[in-house]
C-alpha cells in the first residue's frame, strides 16, 4: 500500500502532493513500482496534529480519488475517520476505508456498512494531538491492542458489518513509546489469532529515528528491516512511502519463508 498524503502537514511528505497533478503522478510512480493499493489521506494524524473540517478533507481527497480511479484504474484506500468522506469517496469508486479511529466516530460504523467496502480498524491510544504525551498501558501493550481490536470487531459484527470485510492495524506510533512499538512488533503474531489480515504502517516512523539516530529522510534501511520482520510476524499489507525498495525486501523475505515451508 503506497502512501499518498494530500495534506500540508504530514510528518514525512507534507505539502509535496497537495497539487492534484503532483498527487496523480506520485500515485502513478508507486503503482509502477508495484503498489497494489494507493492510500489517500486528507487529514494529518501525525503526533500533535489538529483536526480539519469535513469540507477541507473532502476538498483535498475527492478530486484525487476521482482521478486515480478514472485515469489509473487504481485500487484506492481512503485514510479517514469521517463518515461523510467515507460515503462520498466510496461513491467515486474508492475500494477500501482505512480508519485510524476504528470506526468510533459517531455515524462511522453505519457509513462504513453502507459503502460495502472493506475496512481497516486501527488501534490508537488518545488522539493525534496528544497521543504521544507519555503513553502508558496498564497491561502488556500487545494484550491491550488485541483486546481493543477484538471489541471493535464485535461492534462491527453487531451491526452487520461482516467479519470478512475487516482488516486490523496495531497502530505503530499511535499512542505508543519506542519500547511499546518494539514489543508490539516482536509479539505481533499474537494479533494474528484474531483471525483477520494484519496491515502495518512502520514507514519512516519516529521509532526508527530514535533507535538509529536518523532523520526522517535517512530511515529507509531501518524501515526495510521492520518491513521484513513484520511480514515474518504475520503482516499482509504494508503501508509505505518507498514502494520499490520495500517490495524487494518483502519478496526476499517471502522467498526465505517459502523455502522453509517447502522443506517442512
Amino acid at each position: 500500500m503506497g502512501i499518498l498524503n494530500v495534506t500540508p502537514d504530514s510528518f514525512s511528505d507534507g505539502g509535496r502532493h497537495v497539487v492534484i497533478d503532483d498527487a496523480v503522478r506520485h500515485a502513478e510512480r508507486m503503482l509502477a513500482e508495484g503498489a497494489a493499493i494507493v492510500d489517500v489521506g486528507g487529514e494529518s494524524t501525525r503526533p500533535g496534529s489538529q483536526a480539519v473540517s469535513t469540507q477541507q478533507e473532502l476538498d483535498r481527497v475527492m478530486p484525487v480519488v476521482e482521478r486515480l480511479v478514472r485515469e489509473l484504474d487504481a485500487l484506492v484506500s481512503v485514510d479517514t475517520s469521517n463518515p461523510r468522506v467515507m460515503r462520498e469517496t466510496a461513491a467515486l469508486g474508492a475500494g477500501m476505508i482505512n480508519d485510524v479511529r476504528a470506526l468510533q466516530r459517531e455515524g462511522a460504523i453505519e457509513a462504513a456498512l453502507g459503502t460495502g467496502l472493506p475496512v481497516c480498524l486501527m488501534h490508537m491510544q488518545g488522539e493525534p494531538r496528544d497521543m504521544q504525551q507519555s503513553p502508558r498501558y496498564d497491561v502488556a501493550v500487545e494484550a491491550s491492542v488485541s483486546d481493543f481490536l477484538a471489541s471493535r470487531i464485535a461492534a462491527c459484527e453487531a451491526i452487520g458489518l461482516r467479519s470478512e470485510r475487516l482488516l486490523l492495524d496495531p497502530g505503530f506510533g499511535f499512542g505508543k513509546s519506542v519500547e511499546h512499538n518494539l514489543r508490539l512488533l516482536n509479539r505481533m503474531e499474537s494479533l494474528a489469532k484474531l483471525g483477520h489480515p494484519l496491515m502495518v504502517g512502520l514507514s519512516r516512523k519516529s521509532m526508527i529515528g530514535k533507535v538509529l539516530g536518523r532523520p526522517v529522510e535517512e530511515r529507509l534501511p531501518g524501515g526495510l528491516a521492520l518491513a521484513s520482520l513484520a511480514v515474518e510476524r504475520g503482516a499482509r499489507i504494508l503501508r509505505v512511502h518507498d514502494v520499490g525498495p520495500v517490495l524487494d525486501a518483502v519478496n526476499m523475505t517471502w522467498a526465505v519463508l517459502r523455502e522453509g515451508c517447502e522443506n517442512d
